[in-house]
């Protein structure tokens, strides 16, 4: 059984880089496939290796979606306990998707605010005071 602390210190991926990249690529028809290959354990220390990696984060909470609360709790403790209850709560709303799962940006196409002219009554009063 790893402590919270080893995973963080040892942070190594549990599976191949090849098998890692095919999981990232794979569509969400494809990724249970592939998670149900990895051992329950290994499956958990993957979800938590990912869940420390912003750009595999959707991914972590796929892969943490099929692995139970205590193989995440013993690999991850709180942290994956948190990775668990937010792969649960994922099924109730809309998963982002796998491939970046990030929204995207709008710009505005109008001015966010109109600035009245400046006056330089300040400045008249100060050339005034000042003899030239």
């Amino acid at each position: 059984m790893f402590s919270s602390r080893d995973t963080f210190e040892s942070d190594f991926c549990p599976v191949r880089d090849e098998l890692l990249g095919e999981m990232y690529r794979a569509n969400e028809s494809g990724l249970p496939k592939l998670v149900e290959s990895v051992s329950p354990d290994v499956r958990a220390r993957l979800a938590l290796f990912c869940y420390r990696r912003s750009h595999l984060h959707s991914l972590a909470v796929a892969i943490a979606a099929s692995c139970s609360e205590r193989d995440l709790i013993e690999n991850g403790g709180r942290v994956g306990s948190t990775l668990y209850a937010l792969s649960r709560q994922g099924s109730a709303k809309s998963a982002p998707s796998l491939s970046g799962g990030r929204k995207p940006i709008t710009l505005s196409t109008r001015p966010l605010s109109v600035l009245a002219p400046l006056e330089d009554e300040l400045d008249d009063e100060i050339s005034e005071a000042v003899p030239a």
